[in-house]
């Protein structure tokens, strides 16, 4: 016990500051995207051509979803886009995560007053996960760990949606889930809230356009706060729900 103790004593204080101080991100790290020069030169038809995923479009210019873009590299290997290491990914609005050549950047905003004071100092979570692969649960898990610490902000995930303020959805909502998805929803008590994490989640991902699946939840429950990647990465989710909640404002 005594040896435990000094241990603990000798690895200091683990918790990141955030977001007092910045999160650093290694270089490789695929965050917010820019298009760059060569991609207005080589033009829309080529750009599109280089996404796998239908991330990339060109109708009345050319523009990025972030909210069906898996974060892969082969758009950069055509040197069409590049990937900066900024985490903050989340959005309020669908909208907001179509990104355009020298377009605004638009940051998730708080809940409105009413609500935010009402949930914003104890905001709880059921998850469900509707299909996906597992891999947004993971990086979500993170978050409880010691070295992120999301209790210390008053977000938990709780087990019964009846102790829930919102609905945490990930995967692409397929036929299967979609039923359970809803009944969780209606268990939930009002007022709530509900957060699409991952690309799955916000526009079906990589099964978008199956048969089987619902292109995401945005069709079926109302969204407050989107929350891109495949998966997100911690600091993304951490930085949406923070912002969700008031705890962090403007750029």
């Amino acid at each position: 016990m005594l040896r435990a103790i000094i241990a603990r004593l000798k690895q200091g204080h683990r918790t990141m500051a955030y977001p007092k101080e910045p999160v650093h991100l290694p270089e490789r790290f695929r965050g917010y995207p820019e298009f760059t020069p060569g991609a207005e030169r080589a033009g829309g038809d080529a750009c599109a051509a280089a996404c796998p995923h239908g991330a990339i479009s060109c109708d009345g210019g050319i523009v990025l979803d972030m909210g069906r873009c898996l974060f892969c590299p082969e758009c950069t290997a055509g040197e069409f886009v590049r990937f900066t290491t900024d985490h903050r990914l989340a959005a309020t609005r669908r909208e907001q995560l179509v990104v355009r050549p020298g377009g605004e950047r638009h940051l998730a905003h708080p809940l409105e007053p009413g609500l935010r004071s009402l949930i914003g100092r104890s905001l709880k979570f059921r998850e469900v996960s509707a299909g996906g692969c597992n891999a947004c649960e993971a990086d979500t898990n993170v978050l409880s760990t010691i070295g992120w610490d999301l209790g210390r902000f008053g977000i938990q995930f709780v087990a019964s949606p009846r102790h829930a303020d919102g609905l945490w959805v990930t995967g692409p909502v397929t036929e299967n889930m979609r039923e359970a998805l809803l009944m969780t929803w209606e268990a939930i008590p009002g007022p709530k809230i509900v957060v699409a994490c991952g690309a799955c989640a916000i526009g079906g991902g990589p099964f978008a356009g199956s048969p089987e699946a619902h292109d995401g939840v945005d069709g079926i429950l109302p969204v407050d706060l989107y929350i891109p990647g495949c998966p997100p990465h911690p600091a993304a989710i951490l930085d949406g729900l923070l912002r969700l909640i008031g705890r962090i404002e403007g750029e």
